[in-house]
Formats: structure tokens, sequence, C-alpha cells
């Protein structure tokens, strides 16, 4: 695992709940990135969740099929890891030379991770003196089991990459969905089929949470609530979303409940950052994934918490040709990930 940057010529990949997602970019943050290669592979969750060896070898053609269709040359890959795999913290130490913080963290990472130390792989990464007292120093912390992050190395390994590093995935989609030139705080989330990634960035990701619950959540709530199938149910949200004048308001009406309570989680999570950061504004909400595209999502967002809210770009940062934005139209905002993941280098 890295918390790092990436290390010369490599391409992102994001294995999704139902999809792969492959981006290799050129450029840097200085002078703004533009897109080489690409590719988006729906994957069937019967392959994804497989973990015989047939399984993922079914999984390897596939990731090996997409990176050859998509031109890719480079075999060197960054990963990204699931939320749901990772503990990711903010810790304080007192304020001191890099060495002597490191030694600190070395000598005493058993207190921080929920798991056994010699079943943790732990990387970590030193943001600065924290915004309320220069005295104490910020440190972004992360851990996966060691049995997990090596059976990754292998099998990616054994597609024929090579792996240079994985990075927990609410990392990586912060650095694509936060806004450019900030001077406060932003609540950025990746809605996603089963699950939601928070992170409150500010600066750098100060807060990092995973909620249960994503698409499939709502999908079942108005398959149930409307007497529909699922595949229809689908159909209904990612079409009419929250808009009150379609279907009766029907959809609008079987989520409410569910969304009123997700976002209390998001109110939740602003006051425990304001508590802990009292002089930094929480200037807004970005949504990606799913709630990117849900219609009228960011206005019942925005009612419900008091906090202005928006639909996330995760290509803000990315130059792309008319050519790959057709390519990209329909599952452009799945790719928060994979860009953030692409976006590592030296100089960030």
């Amino acid at each position: 695992m890295s918390l790092g940057y990436g290390v010369g010529d490599f391409f992102a990949l994001d294995i999704g709940t139902d999809a792969l997602r492959i981006v290799e970019l050129s450029g840097s943050v200085q002078h703004g990135w533009s897109l080489q290669r690409f590719a988006y592979v729906p994957v069937s969750r019967q392959v994804l969740q497989d973990s015989s060896d047939a399984g993922k070898r079914r999984l390897g053609e596939t990731i090996q099929q997409a990176v050859e269709q998509a031109g890719i040359k480079t075999k060197n890959v960054a990963l990204g890891l699931p939320s749901n795999k990772t503990f990711t913290t903010i810790i304080e130490v007192a304020t001191q030379d890099k060495k002597s913080i490191e030694k600190v963290i070395k000598y005493h990472v058993d207190q921080y991770i929920p798991m056994p130390i010699e079943d943790a792989k732990v990387d970590f990464v030193i943001l600065g003196p924290s915004p309320n007292d220069p005295s104490i120093t910020e440190v972004l912390l992360s851990c996966t089991s060691i049995k997990y992050a090596e059976e990754r190395m292998e099998s990616v390994e054994s597609f024929g990459f090579n792996l240079i590093a994985q990075e927990p995935e609410p990392i990586a989609m912060s650095r694509s969905l936060t806004p450019p030139g900030l001077n406060d705080a932003r609540l950025i989330i990746d809605f996603g089929e089963d699950s939601t990634d928070l992170s409150m960035v500010y600066g750098a990701p100060r807060l990092v949470r995973m909620l249960p619950g994503g698409l499939s959540v709502l999908v079942r709530t108005v398959a149930n609530s409307l007497n529909v199938k699922e595949s229809q149910a689908r159909q209904f949200i990612l079409k009419f979303g929250l808009a009150q004048d379609k279907l009766d308001g029907q959809v609008f009406k079987a989520l409410d409940s569910t969304l009123e309570n997700f976002a209390t989680e998001l109110t939740k999570s602003v006051r425990f950052f304001q508590t802990k950061y009292p002089n930094v504004p929480v200037g807004g909400i970005v949504l990606s994934g799913f709630a990117g595209v849900i219609p009228f999502m960011a206005e019942y967002i925005e009612a419900k918490t008091g906090v202005q809210t928006i639909q996330g770009n995760p290509w803000q940062m990315v130059k792309t040709t008319q050519q790959q934005q057709q390519a990209l139209a329909q599952v452009a905002a799945e790719f928060s990930v994979a860009i953030g993941l692409a976006e590592r280098t030296n100089s960030r």
C-alpha cells in the first residue's frame, strides 16, 4: 500500500462492484492533465466476487483485454483499495522534525489501528501542523491487512502487471473531486452501488468515513414501494430522480425517508469537522458516483443539510477530446477513483 505518489508511467485501475475503470493520463498537477487512454468494462458481480482460482483468472483476462483494447503499453499500475478493506484516520503527534515523527508513528502505530500490527500493512503521510494548534502535527494514516494486500499484489502481478501502489479509494477520489484553489473545506461524496465513501477535505483529507448503502438500496426501496422490477426501479431513479412532477412524485416519496437518513449522516460529518476545526468553514458538499447523476439529488441534499451542494466533476483537471467526451458521456461520473489514482505524481 502506498499513500505516496506514482513513479514514472503507469495506469490506474479501479475494480468496482459492477465494472472496471482504467485511466492513463499525461501531464502534471501544475501544467494540467490530458487523457491518453481509458477503458470502461461492465463486469458481472459473479466474476468480481469469485475468489476461486478460476474466478481470478477470468477477472485477470478481462483486465488484460481491457488494457490491450485501450492501447495501454505500460505494465505499471496503481490500484484502488475498497474502503471496506481499509482503515483511514487522522492522528496527532507533537510537532517535531520529520524523522522524529516517523519514529513516533513506527513505535506506536499499534495504538492507532484496529488490527494487530503483525497483520497490518500501514502507510502514512505527514500533513503538517494542525490548523488549530501549530504545536501539533497531523498525520494521515491508513492500513489494510497484509494478507489482503499481498493477495491483490499476487493477483495483479499474475496478470503480467507491476503493481506500484495500492491506495484507499476515498483518498483517490478526494484528489480528483476537490475543486482547485480552495480556502475552505469540502465534503466529498462518492455514492456507489453498495456503499458510500465520505471524505472531508481541507488541503488534505481530514475525515474519512464509509456509510453502508448505495444505489442498490434505493433501487430495492423503489421496487418494493412501486411494486416493479428492480431493473425498472433503477431506470426510474436514474431518469427521473427526485423530481416531484414525474410519476406523480412516487420515486421521491419512496426514497424520502432513506435519503433523509443519508443527509443526516452528512450533517453529522460536517458538525464533527466543525467541532474539531471551528475556524475552518465548510464551503460545500460535492457529489459523485450515482449521487452525481441522479436528478435533483444535489438540490435535495442542500435542502436537508443547509450546505451548498453541487454535482462533482472528476474530469475537472483533465483535458479530453470531443470523441473521448462522447465515449464517456454515460459513465463519466463513475471515474472519480480511477482519475484520482491516475493523478498521483511525484510533484503533487
